[in-house]
């Protein structure tokens, strides 16, 4: 795996806008891939969410939840440090492990002899007047430019489950192409859950450029609903 800063990604800074994330890129302000995607969520989606709080209820539900992202970003940290060759052999406390192993995992079964060149980690991406968001790695993956999103799950997850990654794989791929005239024609998800199964889950040409229109559907519908309100 080799480096190779082709493309100059801009700094970004962050911020909460009555109740959406917000980047400052270059002048703009522009709502996140994460915020668009929740606000244009289906009414099913809101059901099925609301559903299980009840069913755990709120206390449970706000447990998972904060578990998961604080277990998240530890695991992009480490992964993030790996990618920089930064990873070296720090001393751990006991609650890191878990995060660690599982950033393992995805190092051994979805990064090593496939990732052969990074352009950049967590790098700022953005559709001029759009939206901005950023991307966990981009590089040439099994000789394609390709978009990687890191996730971790507390069970595998079907195909059908995961129309959100793969939204915002097209959305990535779309502004990488948009404002670096770069050619990316993959999208990847390198996932691993609590119990340490790696999952991969991988969209290409035709169905990448579906995902790229579905969600600029979502950004339209999100300004939309701005401007009703």
């Amino acid at each position: 795996m080799k480096w190779n800063n082709k493309f100059s990604y801009p700094k970004s800074m962050r911020s909460m806008v009555s109740g959406s994330r917000m980047y400052a890129v270059n002048q703009e302000k522009l709502p996140s891939v994460t915020s668009i995607l929740q606000a244009t969520q289906s009414e099913e989606k809101k059901a099925s969410l609301a559903n299980w709080r009840t069913r755990v209820g709120a206390t449970e539900a706000n447990r998972i939840k904060n578990d998961a992202s604080s277990r998240g970003t530890s695991m992009h940290s480490f992964l993030e440090k790996y990618l920089l060759g930064q990873l070296n052999l720090e001393l751990l406390e006991e609650e890191d492990n878990k995060s660690k192993k599982m950033a393992d995992e995805i190092i051994e079964q979805g990064i090593k002899n496939k990732l052969s060149e990074i352009w950049g980690t967590e790098a700022t991406l953005y559709y001029p007047g759009k939206y901005a968001g950023t991307c966990d790695a981009v590089g040439v993956y099994e000789g394609q430019e390709t978009i990687i999103d890191f996730k971790q799950s507390n069970k595998p997850k079907k195909e059908e489950w995961i129309e959100d990654y793969y939204l915002q794989l097209g959305a990535y791929s779309l502004a990488h192409n948009v404002v670096h005239n770069s050619k990316i024609t993959q999208g990847i998800v390198l996932l691993c859950t609590v119990d340490n199964l790696f999952q991969d889950f991988r969209i290409q040409g035709v169905k990448l450029e579906e995902y790229q229109n579905k969600f600029l559907e979502k950004v339209e519908q999100f300004y939309h609903q701005r401007n009703m309100n």
